[in-house]
């Protein structure tokens, strides 16, 4: 099972989220804060973590540096959620180890493109 982790302040950003990736092969958990982000990952790190790169409580590449520092925190891809390309933002978060980037609003088509393809039983 893929686990994938929303962090964003807005509940209605990680409730939309939720929507468009939870299915029988991936299970998603949410987060608001970095703090809430860390504590979730060092009991259960998620395969891919999509973070909102304006959280109020910690910078982005605080946040990604501290989650590669745990235990399996290498093997999670981050995607830094911006609402427009900031690339000095984007290198700062792919210098602190984030996998990429995604623009908001998203959609389906976009999500898509981050996680892997669902396996087709027949």
């Amino acid at each position: 099972m893929l686990r994938c982790m929303i962090v964003d302040g807005s509940p209605v950003v990680r409730k939309v989220a939720r929507r468009l990736i939870a299915n029988e092969t991936t299970v998603v958990t949410t987060a608001d804060t970095g703090y809430q982000t860390i504590a979730a990952c060092s009991v259960e790190m998620p395969d891919i973590i999509i973070l909102d790169d304006a959280l109020s409580d910690m910078p982005a590449p605080e946040i990604i540096s501290q989650v590669r520092a745990l235990p399996g925190g290498e093997n999670s891809k981050i995607y830094l959620c911006l609402p427009e390309v900031d690339l000095s933002r984007i290198m700062r978060a792919k210098r602190a180890g984030a996998a990429g980037y995604l623009l908001k609003p998203f959609n389906r088509v976009s999500i898509a493109e981050i996680l892997p393809p669902v396996p087709v039983e027949g």
